[in-house]
C-alpha cells in the first residue's frame, strides 16, 4: 500500500490508526497542560509556593502555546510535517521528564515553557494534518476522533493525574505523562503517511479576519468565557479542599464527574448544536455561571456533597457545550478563512487560559476562593450579553 495515498471512498485501515493516534497525542499534550490543576495544593506545598503563585504555571503555559501557535505558521514548507509532528511530541515527553527533575519553581516553569511551545505548534498543525489524511466527506469523524482526546483528557487526564500526585506525588505523574508522551511519538512514526507541508498563510488573510465583525464579537467572547473558566477550574482542587472540606481522596472522584459531564455535554452539543447553536451556548453559560456561584457561596451555607457533586456536573457540561458552540459558530461564521481563523483561536484560546490562570490567582490573593469563584460567575454572566448580541450563522452581521 502506497502510505501517502489517500483513497476517496476507501480510507485504508492505516489511516484511520493514524487518526487515532493523534487523538492519543491530544490527549496527552491536553493532559500535560492541565495536569497542575488537579495537584496544585501538592505542588505548591512540595515547592513551597502559594497556591496562586503555582497557578503561574498554566498561566505561562497558555501564553507561550498562544504564541506558538500564532507562529506556527512560519514554519518553513520543506520541513515534513510528519517529522515536525513526531519531533512536537518528543519534545513534550522531554518537558515532562524535566518537570519531574525541578527542585523549585523557576526549573520547573522552564520545563513546563517547552512543552507550551509543542503544545501551542501541534494544535495549530492537527486540523490541516487531519485534512489531509481523510478525503472531506470523512473530516467530521476523524475530527472528531482527534478532539474526542481533549475531552478524555478531561474526563481521565485530569483525574488521574490528581490521584497520582495524591498516592505517589507530582513527579511520578509528569513522569507518566512522558511515558504515553514518547509512546505517541513512537505510534506517529510508524503510522502517519508522509504528508505534504501547506501553503504557508498570508499576512493578508489575518488582516481580512480582524475586518469581520462577527470574528471579532466571537473571539471576544471566547476570551472572556475562557479567562472565567480557567480563573476558577486552575484553583478548583484547593476551592473544594479548603473551602468545602472535600478530603484529598475525593478530589479524584468530583474531577472525574466534572469531565464525565463534559463529555456528556460534547454528545449533548453533537446532537442539538447545528439546530440550536445560540440558544445552546446561552443556556449553557447561565447554567456554569450559576453553578460557580453556588460553589463560591458555600461558606455562606455548607453544600452537601451531593449538591457539590451536581454543580460541578453542571458545570462541565455546561462550558463543554459552549466550548464546542464557540469553535462550531467561528467555522461557520469565517467561511474560506476557516484555517488562519482557528489558528487566531488556538491563540485567544490559549492565552485566555494563561491569562485566567493568573487572574484567579490575583482574586484569589485578594478576596480568597469564595470571591474567585462569585467573580468567575459574574464574568460568564456577563458573557452571556456577548452572545445575546452576536448573529447566527448565515446571518449578515450587525
Amino acid at each position: 500500500m502506497n502510505e501517502t495515498a489517500v483513497h476517496v471512498n476507501s480510507v485504508p485501515v492505516r489511516t484511520w490508526l493514524a487518526v487515532t493516534v493523534l487523538g492519543i497525542s491530544a490527549f496527552s499534550i491536553v493532559t500535560s497542560e492541565l495536569a497542575p490543576v488537579g495537584m496544585l495544593s501538592t505542588l505548591a506545598k512540595d515547592l513551597n509556593q502559594t497556591e496562586s503563585a503555582a497557578g503561574l504555571v498554566v498561566t505561562a503555559y497558555g501564553w507561550v502555546g498562544a504564541l506558538a501557535a500564532l507562529l506556527s505558521a512560519a514554519i518553513p514548507a520543506r520541513i515534513s510535517r510528519k517529522a515536525l509532528l513526531v519531533s512536537l511530541m518528543f519534545i513534550l515527553a522531554l518537558s515532562c521528564v524535566a518537570a519531574t527533575c525541578s527542585s523549585s519553581m523557576s526549573t520547573l516553569m522552564s520545563a513546563r515553557m517547552v512543552g507550551a511551545v509543542a503544545h501551542g505548534a501541534f494544535w495549530a498543525l492537527i486540523g490541516i494534518v487531519a485534512a489531509q489524511l481523510v478525503p472531506a466527506e470523512k473530516l467530521g469523524l476523524a475530527t472528531s476522533i482527534i478532539f474526542g482526546g481533549v475531552s478524555a483528557a478531561s474526563v481521565l487526564g485530569v483525574p488521574l493525574s490528581s490521584f497520582i500526585a495524591s498516592l505517589a506525588g507530582w513527579r511520578n505523574a509528569f513522569m507518566l505523562i512522558s511515558f504515553l508522551a514518547l509512546a505517541a511519538a513512537c505510534a506517529l512514526f510508524w503510522t502517519l503517511p508522509t504528508l505534504a507541508a501547506p501553503q504557508p498563510l498570508r499576512l493578508r488573510l489575518y488582516c481580512g479576519i480582524f475586518k469581520n465583525p462577527v470574528l471579532i464579537s466571537l473571539y471576544c467572547a471566547t476570551a472572556c468565557i475562557i479567562s472565567a473558566h480557567f480563573a476558577a477550574f486552575t484553583y478548583l482542587e484547593p476551592l473544594l479542599m479548603n473551602v468545602h472540606a472535600v478530603p484529598a481522596a475525593c478530589v479524584s472522584g468530583l474531577l472525574l464527574l466534572f469531565g464525565l459531564s463534559g463529555l456528556a455535554g460534547n454528545m449533548i452539543a453533537g446532537k442539538l448544536i447545528d439546530l440550536h447553536l445560540k440558544s445552546l451556548i446561552f443556556t449553557s453559560l447561565l447554567l456554569s455561571a450559576v453553578a460557580l456561584g453556588m460553589l463560591g457561596m458555600g461558606s455562606v451555607a455548607p453544600l452537601p456533597f451531593w449538591l457539590m457533586g451536581m454543580l460541578l456536573a453542571m458545570w462541565g457540561a455546561g462550558i463543554s457545550v459552549v466550548f464546542v458552540g464557540l469553535q462550531t459558530w467561528l467555522l461557520h461564521s469565517a467561511g474560506d478563512a476557516a484555517q488562519p481563523a482557528s489558528a487566531i483561536y488556538v491563540a485567544i484560546f490559549n492565552a485566555a487560559i494563561g491569562t485566567g490562570a493568573l487572574a484567579g490567582g490575583q482574586a484569589l490573593a485578594i478576596t480568597g476562593f469564595q470571591g474567585l469563584a462569585l467573580l468567575a460567575a459574574g464574568v460568564i454572566a456577563c458573557s452571556m450579553l456577548l452572545v445575546f448580541m452576536l448573529k447566527n450563522p448565515g446571518e449578515k452581521a450587525f
